[in-house]
């Protein structure tokens, strides 16, 4: 084991492994395998599931902890346009990966800028909450969408996760 980490770092190192598992999980797979749908009538792939996380971490890093009012990426809230958008071309693809790693830098930046775990944001309909709801949630976010991923790499190419 390495060195104790205090709160925040320990969260930031779990939410940092969350999302490199994420990405370990649709390494070397084409545009159509990212966008291979799971079970009808569901829309949930593997490429939706980039674009969905993108926004979740949008949401939660730019307009709660942030207090920003940034444009969504893929719709209105509620119409499942992350989800519904991920076509198999190599432009949508890149696109969502772009905005994935620029709202996982962006909350990178925030957490390593903010000490405070109990520092109290307005999280809208959620009510007020800590900071540490917030960072929590997205491990919690992170750690039920890799169950998702597993399953839908599993049945593109039989791959599983170690």
């Amino acid at each position: 084991m390495g060195e104790l980490l205090d709160e925040r770092d320990t969260y930031a190192d779990y939410l940092r492994s969350r999302r490199a598992a994420f990405v370990a999980t649709c390494a070397g797979l084409t545009p159509e395998q990212l966008a291979l749908r799971s079970v009808p009538p569901s829309t949930m792939s593997l490429l939706g599931m980039v674009r969905h996380l993108a926004e979740v971490e949008r949401g939660w890093w730019r307009r709660t902890l942030d207090g920003g009012r940034p444009e969504r990426l893929w719709g209105p809230p509620r119409q499942d346009d992350d989800w519904n958008g991920a076509v198999g071309t190599q432009e949508c693809v890149d696109e969502a990966w772009a905005a994935w790693r620029a709202e996982s830098e962006f909350g990178e930046r925030w957490l390593s800028e903010h000490d405070d775990m109990d520092a109290v944001v307005d999280g809208g309909h959620h009510g007020q909450l800590n900071v540490r709801d917030v960072v929590v949630h997205l491990i919690e976010e992170y750690a039920q969408h890799l169950g998702h991923a597993d399953l839908l790499r599993e049945v593109i190419d039989g791959r599983r996760s170690s």
